[in-house]
């Protein structure tokens, strides 16, 4: 049987906000759909479904983020205000045979969770996205039209996301063919060659960033130098402060808060897609100097902290790491020398 090749342009389906509720590829039972997924896929293809804009589900994002809302809670929430997540494409493209290739930026590589799962099976409902809305104390803060679907989801206004079992996945392959793995083994190997000993730690670091830092720097502190160890995953940050940062650079900032001149220790904290955060650095790398370079440029560690303004004192101390957009995204690495 003759196939057609179907090349689906991720920005064109975003852009397709004035067209009907339901995406619909135009795929036959003779065609291949070939969809290719990149960490950031979440936000780079919203799709938002009426009567949400794209401006009110940006808002919603930037709530559930600042609230410290991890991937899989954002991501339930953006499935079911979507037009095409949670496994809503692979219902769009049925009959056709898909075939995903994703690099993954989600710890663990959930395939409903990795750019909010357009064809893989959505285990969460709209009771799920709001139950999220309300735990994280946003319920009352986001557009009355995102509260107006959810509740219409709930009530069967609106019809499920796709779930195990539904025959819209029969025909859909999902291949992850990068993740957080690459990173750290590279990281490891490395290290090796510089003549430190390698200590890998995990590969689903996460909870808050202040907290996570300070865990690494003392499981580091105990190793006998040379030592490097490495970490992947992803933090998150709750904002309570007016400041400007993301999770990479308020890690290296408390990571700077633990290091003493005689550890001989520098800590590197980054974003693979080199963007950490609304910042133009990817991270940062800190040392037991920072503290002093910082305090020299008038900028105090432990207000900035307090503020969540990360960004303004790595400036201040020269440790930002800005490397430019990477092209890819594969989760954090986090690297801690012990020299």
């Amino acid at each position: 049987m003759q196939q057609d090749l179907h090349l689906l342009a991720l920005l064109e389906v975003a852009r397709q906000e004035h067209q009907a509720a339901a995406v619909r590829l135009g795929a036959g039972e003779g065609d291949l759909v070939l969809f290719l997924v990149s960490g950031g896929g979440s936000a780079l293809t919203p799709g938002p479904a009426p009567p949400v804009t794209l401006a009110e589900k940006q808002e919603v994002t930037r709530l559930l983020l600042g609230s410290g809302a991890a991937i899989g809670e954002l991501n339930a929430v953006r499935k079911h205000l979507s037009r095409f997540k949670g496994g809503q494409l692979a219902r769009a493209a049925w009959p056709a045979t898909v075939l995903t290739l994703a690099l993954s930026d989600v710890i663990g590589d959930p395939l409903d969770v990795i750019a909010s799962g357009p064809t893989a099976p959505d285990p969460t409902t709209f009771a799920d996205a709001a139950d999220v809305l309300a735990r994280r104390g946003v319920e009352g803060r986001v557009p009355a039209s995102v509260r107006e679907r959810l509740q219409a989801g709930l009530r069967g206004e609106i019809e499920e996301t796709p779930k195990i079992g539904d025959r819209v996945f029969e025909r859909v392959t999902n291949v992850v063919v990068g993740n957080n793995r690459l990173i750290t083994d590279a990281a490891v190997a490395a290290a090796t060659r510089l003549g430190y000993r390698p200590y890998f730690q995990t590969r689903e670091l996460e909870g808050e960033a202040r907290d996570a830092a300070r865990d690494l720097v003392a499981r580091a502190r105990r190793l006998e130098p040379p030592a490097c160890l490495v970490a992947g995953g992803e933090t998150t940050v709750t904002v309570r402060g007016r400041g400007k940062g993301g999770r990479c650079q308020e890690f290296a900032l408390a990571a700077a808060l633990e290091l003493r001149p005689m550890d001989g220790i520098t800590v590197l904290a980054a974003g693979t897609d080199g963007s950490d955060g609304p910042t133009d650095a990817a991270g940062a790398i800190v040392d037991a100097a920072t503290l002093g370079r910082a305090a020299g440029a008038g900028v105090d560690a432990r207000t900035a902290l307090a503020d969540n303004d990360a960004h303004r004192f790595l400036r201040a101390s020269g440790d930002l790491l800005v490397t430019g957009p990477t092209r890819t995204n594969l989760l954090d690495l986090y690297v801690v020398l012990r020299s």
